[in-house]
């Protein structure tokens, strides 16, 4: 399935609908530099589907099968894509309910929020609470694209160049104040062992927000819920539970 992105090119996404009537409908954000393919977010999608929530997942411009350059995105192109997204489950199926986003992913989703008015419930999964941490954790190529206007990066084997504007994006984009006025349920899951995203993050996120709030702790898990299929089981049951909370008695389409 191909749909519009944010910087004109075409997304690549699919959506996994219950075989029996759907509950709700759900877009799913990856985290940065990854897919709508890769085992967590399969596994996680995989789950709530079969607790009756349609989902929506696709990858952002320049990444997996979607069309445009990576060098060319930054975060604000994220959350855009992220609009796009929704836009078009409104347009075809039925307009999301739920957003969950992973890794800088959530970021995304705690950003694309406030302009997505059916939105009723936001979840992340390891999420930092502000952009700029990815700044950090790039290190050394974030150091060479600010002193050189850009540098070339590996991650997860496949090679990514990086922009001094994709930086100052970053940068500019504080969610301290979105995540105070998100108006909506939000649910934060994070690994107290994340190895890339500190569980300091987490703590961040639940403090800038407003209740109802809630933290899930994913005791052991890696950062990617790769490493055992449990974790991200785990995470789609409780997120499943959670978000029907929040839902109107009538919500679901046969």
């Amino acid at each position: 399935m191909e749909i519009p992105g944010a910087l004109g090119h075409v997304l690549s996404a699919r959506i996994d609908e219950p075989d029996g009537p759907t509950r709700a409908h759900a877009v799913f954000a990856h985290c940065f530099s990854g897919s709508k393919d890769w085992k967590g977010v399969r596994r996680i999608c995989r789950a709530l589907v079969e607790a009756g929530i349609a989902v929506l997942t696709f990858d952002f411009t320049g990444l997996g099968e979607s069309g445009g350059d990576f060098a060319d995105t930054n975060f604000s192109t994220n959350v855009e894509d992220v609009v796009r997204a929704s836009q078009f489950l409104a347009e075809m199926h039925c307009a999301p309910d739920v957003l969950v986003g992973h890794s800088l992913g959530g970021a995304a989703v705690l950003a694309a929020a406030e302009r997505i008015p059916s939105v009723r419930a936001v979840a992340t999964i390891g999420a930092p609470s502000d952009p700029e941490h990815l700044v950090r954790t790039l290190g050394e190529a974030a150091a060479r694209a600010d002193a050189e206007g850009e540098a070339e990066l590996r991650v997860g084997g496949r090679r990514l160049t990086i922009r001094r504007a994709f930086l100052d994006d970053l940068r500019a984009n504080d969610l301290e104040g979105r995540i105070g006025a998100l108006g909506r349920p939000l649910l934060i899951f994070h690994s107290p062992v994340d190895e890339i995203v500190s569980i300091e993050e987490a703590r961040s996120i639940y403090r800038a927000a407003r209740h109802p709030k809630s933290f899930v702790s994913i005791d052991g898990a890696d950062h990617l819920l790769q490493r055992d299929a449990r974790d991200a089981e785990f995470v789609a049951q409780v997120l499943a539970t959670w978000a029907t909370r929040y839902l109107p008695e009538d919500a679901g389409h046969d």
